[in-house]
C-alpha cells in the first residue's frame, strides 16, 4: 500500500494558523494567504493537502469558503476538505467546486446514515475524520466528548465506501510529542478502510515508524502540521521515505 503524505491548512478567519490541541484561543498563524501555503506546499514535492475550516467545525456551516477555493485556483494537488460539512447539499456543492473528497467527522457521530448514503452514491469521494480524546470521539470542533470509542465508531463504517479515515489523538495535536501510533493502528486493524493518521507528527521518525508498524493492516498516510511549519520535518526526505 502508498503512504501518503498530507500537509494540514487549517484555516481561522482566512488564515492559515496551527492550533494546540484543537483549542482556537490557541492559534499561531503563519500564513496570512492560504493560497500561498498551498502553493508552497506544492512546491515542496507534496501531491496532496488535507484543509480544515475551523470556523466552521465550530459553527457547523462553511465560514473560510473563499479562502478554499483560492487554494483550489492555486494548486492541482487534490484536496481533501473538512470543517463544518454536515448536509449532503454542502458534499456536493463542494465536490462540484473541486474537493477531491470531503471529510465528515461531526456528522459520522450524529448522522450516520448521512455519511454512508454519500459514500455509497460518491465512491471515494467522502472520509470520516474520527477525532479523539483518550480513545474516545470529540465532535463539534472537538469541544464535546462523546461515549462513543474511536474504534467503534470506525466500525460503522465498514462496507459502505468511506474512502478514508483520518484518526486525530486530539491530546497530540500541535504538541510536536509525536504520533500515536499505536491509536491509529489500533484503528487500521480494526477495519479495511485506509486509515490516516494525525496528531502529534514531530519528524520523519513518525512517518518512518506509521510505515513500519506490524499489524492486520498498514496505515496509509499521515497529516503533517505544526513540525512541517517549524522547520522540523525537511520535505525531501519525507517525501522520499514515504515513497
Amino acid at each position: 500500500m502508498s503512504f501518503d503524505l498530507y500537509p494540514a491548512i487549517d484555516l481561522k478567519d482566512g488564515a492559515c494558523v496551527r492550533l494546540i490541541r484543537g483549542e482556537m484561543d490557541r492559534a499561531t498563524t503563519f500564513n496570512d494567504d492560504p493560497a500561498d501555503q498551498a502553493s508552497r506546499f506544492e512546491a515542496m514535492g507534496f501531491s496532496k493537502l488535507h484543509v480544515v475550516d475551523l470556523n466552521g467545525a465550530f459553527d457547523g456551516a462553511t465560514a473560510n469558503g473563499e479562502a478554499v477555493r483560492a487554494i483550489l485556483r492555486a494548486t492541482d494537488a487534490p484536496v481533501q476538505l473538512g470543517g463544518g460539512i454536515r448536509t449532503r447539499a454542502q458534499i456536493e456543492a463542494w465536490l462540484e467546486a473541486g474537493i477531491s473528497r470531503v471529510i465528515l467527522g461531526t456528522a459520522a457521530l450524529r448522522d450516520p446514515d448521512l455519511v454512508k448514503d454519500a459514500a455509497r452514491a460518491l465512491p471515494g469521494r467522502v472520509a470520516v475524520g474520527i477525532d479523539a480524546v483518550n480513545g474516545m470521539v470529540a465532535v463539534e470542533g472537538w469541544a464535546e466528548t462523546s461515549d462513543m470509542k474511536a474504534v467503534e465508531l470506525a466500525r460503522a463504517f465498514e462496507g459502505c465506501g468511506v474512502a478514508a479515515i483520518i484518526a486525530t489523538d486530539i491530546g497530540r495535536d500541535g504538541m510536536k510529542t509525536g504520533v500515536n501510533v499505536d491509536f491509529t493502528g489500533e484503528i487500521a486493524d480494526a477495519v479495511s478502510i485506509p486509515v490516516i493518521a494525525s496528531g502529534g507528527v514531530k519528524g520523519v521518525e513518525d512517518i518512518a515508524a506509521l510505515k513500519a508498524r506490524t499489524g492486520t493492516r498498514a496505515i496509509s498516510g499521515a497529516i503533517l502540521g505544526r513540525a512541517l511549519y517549524d522547520g522540523d520535518i525537511d520535505p525531501t526526505r519525507a517525501v522520499e521515505l514515504a515513497a
